[in-house]
């Protein structure tokens, strides 16, 4: 894709504010979202059977969360290639 320069830039940026206006998006969340694109995506390592992931990195997952508190065990939704 060609770098946009002068008057078509200028538009491009007053259509993205608009649009970042009427959605309540912030340039912090712009830019958060731009990072988490940039950054790998990490593998899978416990799926459930409604096709839930995790990736094991942050908090548990409420899904994952509420069947180990009804007693299973994490391990039963480890992913067999990880």
């Amino acid at each position: 894709m060609e770098q946009l320069e002068g008057e078509a830039r200028e538009r491009l940026i007053r259509w993205l504010r608009r649009r970042m206006d009427e959605y309540g998006i912030t340039l912090q969340a712009v830019a958060e979202s731009i990072s988490a694109d940039r950054q790998p995506e990490r593998p899978v390592l416990y799926r459930d059977a409604m096709g839930n992931t995790w990736d094991g990195y942050g908090d548990m997952p409420d899904w994952l969360r509420r069947a180990v508190a009804a007693g299973q065990q994490i391990d039963f939704y480890r992913c067999a290639e990880h």
